[in-house]
């Protein structure tokens, strides 16, 4: 069973950068493609970027395609999250999660979520 951890979140001004990273433990890690998703207060959660288990095939939602860079490291266990031209409604919380098949936009794709990050966009 993979175990993962997200880190990197924080406090950061309108078109500032963040770079989130998800460590898993297990050593079947670079076998799965993974995701990130958000979830802001009193709404759902969306999805945000997926990369399959090569890193050669990425996949984002509209809302930050072009700003935001998914990426994995499979050496060392880890996707990674680069956020760019950050914006106000980008405040959230972000979980990466395990791909287990079917849609990479659907939360009921995934598994093995971690506890999140928070990440804040002041105006």
């Amino acid at each position: 069973q993979v175990q993962l951890v997200e880190s990197g979140g924080g406090l950061v001004q309108a078109g500032g950068s963040l770079r989130l990273s998800c460590a898993a433990s297990g050593r079947t890690f670079s076998s799965y493609d993974m995701g990130w998703f958000r979830q802001a207060p009193g709404k759902e959660r969306e999805f945000v970027a997926a990369i399959n288990w090569t890193g050669r095939s990425t996949y984002y939602a509209d809302s930050v395609k072009g700003r935001f860079t998914i990426s994995r490291d499979n050496a060392k266990n880890t996707v990674y999250l680069q956020m760019n031209s950050l914006k106000p409604e980008d405040t959230a919380v972000y979980y990466c999660a395990v791909f287990t098949g079917g849609n990479y936009y659907y939360t009921k794709s995934y598994r093995s979520w971690g506890q999140g990050t928070q990440v804040t966009v002041s105006s």
